[in-house]
């Protein structure tokens, strides 16, 4: 295990951020937009809640099916499963925003919230994707251990999988709150 680990980790982090990333960017502009205006809000809102209301790993199958490639269609579970979340989580922060005084700090508490769900939503999904349709990263390697029947092996994982999913939480909630403290100084 200790060989491969690193290659591992790092295979299950870039289909993270390959996926991650521009659903963030995307879902941050398109939550924005929506949560700017009143009545678009009212429309998308609730209409952007029917796909977030699908558990992103359902979509796997209709991936790989699109996208006939393991690793797209990861990537694109990945994003389409963040990309609802962010967008409601967005335009509910960007209304709270506009109510209370174009108050910058309640926006960017907002956004980061949106992130932190993202991310888990993200990490949830990277690694059950992995478990499911992967040949190699932490999913993986959880899943031979199970078929390996090796205990051990699956808890060693399951362990990288908690500090790596702990320190990207806590990293996105520090960048957030740093942001917000310099937004309430500013006020």
């Amino acid at each position: 295990m200790e060989n491969s680990i690193l290659v591992d980790i790092v295979a299950t982090l870039q289909r993270l951020f390959v996926g991650y990333i521009p659903a963030a960017a995307l879902g941050v502009f398109i939550g924005f937009v929506i949560g700017i205006n009143g009545i678009v809000y009212q429309l998308f809102s609730r209409l952007f809640q029917i796909p977030n209301s699908i558990p992103s790993i359902a979509f796997l199958p209709i991936a790989l099916i699109l996208f006939k490639e393991n690793e797209t269609a990861a990537i694109f579970v990945i994003f389409i499963g963040v990309l609802w979340e962010i967008i409601v989580e967005t335009a509910t922060g960007i209304r709270r925003f506009k109510q209370q005084d174009n108050n910058f700090s309640v926006a960017i508490y907002s956004i980061f919230k949106a992130l932190r769900l993202g991310m888990w939503i993200a990490w949830f999904t990277v690694i059950a994707t992995e478990m499911l349709a992967g040949t190699k990263g932490l999913g993986f390697l959880v899943w031979n251990g199970y078929k390996a029947n090796n205990f051990q092996y699956i808890i060693d994982a399951m362990l990288y999988i908690a500090i790596i999913g702990v320190f990207l939480d806590q990293l996105i909630d520090l960048v957030g709150y740093i942001l917000t403290q310099v937004a309430k100084s500013e006020r």
